[in-house]
């Protein structure tokens, strides 16, 4: 499988960096002064899984076009940021041949419609991740956490492709924790509830999941959060099983945990923040099912509120 990666930084570094490592055909496709940085040093990965440096496959948006007639791209992997899809989906453009299929592992479900309209949804596959990953001062990619999965499959409900099958067998080869999932839409809401109601409550509380369950009201109000989320999960006909809402509920009210939305570490960071694409779309598709949303609309406004103070429109 020939794959593209777009970017080099915290989590694109780190799954491109792993199946590169394996001898999986990998290129990324990064800006000029990355496209330096890769060449002097090669790829640095600082891991708790395993430290790693060695050379990558690179190249910058002049030679995607010319490099993509002369051998076509499987697959690329996208894990942008969300308020950066618009000119991602432009950059990754010309590498999209007639037999390229796109992963995007971003947060959320709102990309797939752009995706979608510019590629076509039978080459969009449906994918997520769950790592904390950030790339360093000195373009080191730093590994933050021992977790570092994905998830992938077919969004039309076919359980497996030959396109899967070739991706799943990558991440085996570079020992990357993987599931191809055989109901891929299910797995995103699961990860889309359960991530809008971490990202709501620790950015409306500038707070740990523990600090906030230590709270008289603390648990009462994470749990009507995640409430309003599944509730919008079900109105778009995919109710989130009970054990998986059991293992979100457990992990969102845990007395003294540290965990924090990665949402609330760019927000303190004073940082551009994913608000719409998490936040406020989960609100609005409960809005568009005449569900009462009223933690959601705090928590949008909120959002809304610290973007507009920091780009100075308030």
């Amino acid at each position: 499988m020939r794959m593209l990666v777009l970017g080099a930084g915290g989590t694109g570094g780190y799954f491109g960096g792993r199946l590169a490592q394996a001898g999986v055909d990998v290129t990324f496709l990064v800006r000029e002064a990355r496209a330096s940085q890769l060449t002097r040093d090669g790829l640095v990965i600082r891991s708790p899984l395993g430290d790693a440096q060695f050379p990558v496959a690179h190249l910058v948006a002049s030679e995607l076009a010319t490099a993509a007639a002369e051998r076509p791209f499987d697959l690329v992997l996208l894990s942008c940021k969300a308020y950066d899809l618009d000119s991602s989906i432009e950059a990754i453009a010309p590498a999209m041949g007639e037999g390229t299929a796109v992963l995007p592992i971003l947060n959320g479900l709102r990309h797939y419609a752009a995706l979608d309209a510019r590629f076509g949804a039978p080459r969009v596959l449906g994918g997520l991740c769950f790592i904390s990953a950030t790339k360093g001062e000195q373009g080191e990619v730093l590994h933050l956490g021992k977790p570092a999965s994905v998830t992938f499959g077919e969004r039309d409900g076919h359980a497996r492709s030959a396109r899967c099958e070739a991706l799943a067998a990558a991440f085996a080869a570079a020992a990357v924790d993987h599931r191809h999932s055989p109901d891929i839409a299910q797995d995103l809401w699961i990860k889309f509830t359960f991530l809008t109601t971490l990202a709501a409550a620790t950015c409306l509380m500038r707070a740990s999941i523990g600090t906030i369950v230590a709270a008289e009201g603390g648990q009462a109000f994470i749990g009507a959060m995640y409430d309003e989320c599944v509730a919008v999960a079900a109105a778009a006909g995919q109710p989130i099983p009970r054990e998986a809402q059991d293992n979100a509920r457990r992990m969102l009210t845990q007395a003294g945990s540290t965990v924090t939305a990665s949402m609330l570490r760019d927000l303190e960071s004073g940082q551009r923040i994913e608000g719409a694409h998490i936040v406020g779309d989960m609100r609005q598709r409960a809005h568009a099912a005449g569900q009462a949303a009223p933690l959601l609309d705090l928590a949008w406004v909120h959002l809304q509120a610290y973007e507009g103070r920091r780009t100075g429109r308030a």
